[in-house]
């Protein structure tokens, strides 16, 4: 798990020091950082915020950020001309819209799922992602489904729409334990601190591959990812955003980098 308090000062800090550097020299032929009008934070640059971990979504591989939204982001901004720029920061301040209304990037991934209540204070690219919610538990376990968990304990992402669905579905006498990232829920599991994980189907997915655990249940929720941006002035950017998602499917790339991170 990366430390988020060291890397967003580290990105802001670049930024600054950039804007600072076009101030100094008027006479330069440098664009300033709104030139393609579509009001990024750095010039050049697509930054995107992310809560990382979260795989196959969003991950750290070799020094490189990787996963089904890390390269969906960075095909866009390559066919936008930018460069890419991760900064890891929390889930609640991404969905909550506070980081991207700080201006500490341009462009929220971190399989966000669209509601009305997130609209209230984010705007939306078109849907990228269908999501299924999901529980896992150990192969022995005997919750079979929702139900199983009355008087046990369970699991879930804060400020997720996981979370939410725990709420609203499990028995009364559940439960809920709310832990800040999927690397903290999945150790709670392993620790027997709970006895069952609910949230997006394919990172559960991501913890049966060595056969301990196993998804006892899947729940339809009709969820669908999507890029956010800030409420206001967003407009260029989520156009720009949403032409770069239709090339890709057209192209076919949108095909081949879900077929990297997803199997039937």
């Amino acid at each position: 798990m990366f430390a988020k308090r060291s890397t967003v000062p580290k990105t802001l800090a670049i930024a600054a020091i950039g804007a600072l550097a076009l101030s100094a020299c008027g006479g330069s032929d440098e664009p300033a950082a709104d030139e393609s009008g579509l009001g990024l934070v750095a010039e050049g640059s697509l930054t995107v915020c992310s809560d990382i971990p979260y795989a196959p979504f969003e991950y750290e591989e070799d020094g490189e950020y990787v996963g089904f939204d890390m390269d969906l982001m960075r095909a866009i901004a390559t066919g936008m001309d930018l460069e890419l720029e991760v900064v890891d920061v929390g889930f609640d301040g991404l969905a909550s819209g506070a980081v991207l209304s700080a201006g500490q990037c341009d462009i929220g991934a971190s399989a966000i799922t669209i509601t009305e209540e997130r609209a209230e204070n984010l705007a939306f690219t078109e849907p990228y992602y269908d999501s299924l919610q999901s529980l896992l538990v150990p192969v022995d376990s005997d919750v079979a489904s929702i139900d199983d968990l009355a008087g046990k304990s369970v699991g879930v992402q804060a400020g997720t729409t996981g979370e939410t669905y725990t709420r609203e579905n499990v028995p009364a006498d559940t439960e809920v334990v709310a832990f800040p990232s999927d690397a903290e829920l999945y150790s709670a599991l392993q620790a027997g601190n709970v006895a069952a994980i609910l949230q997006d189907l394919p990172v559960n997915l991501a913890h049966t591959e060595d056969g301990t655990y196993t998804i006892a249940d899947e729940f339809e929720t009709d969820e669908q990812y999507g890029f956010a941006a800030t409420k206001d002035g967003s407009e260029e950017l989520l156009a720009a955003v949403n032409e770069q998602l239709a090339e890709l499917r057209d192209n076919g790339e949108y095909d081949e980098i879900y077929n990297t991170y997803f199997s039937e």
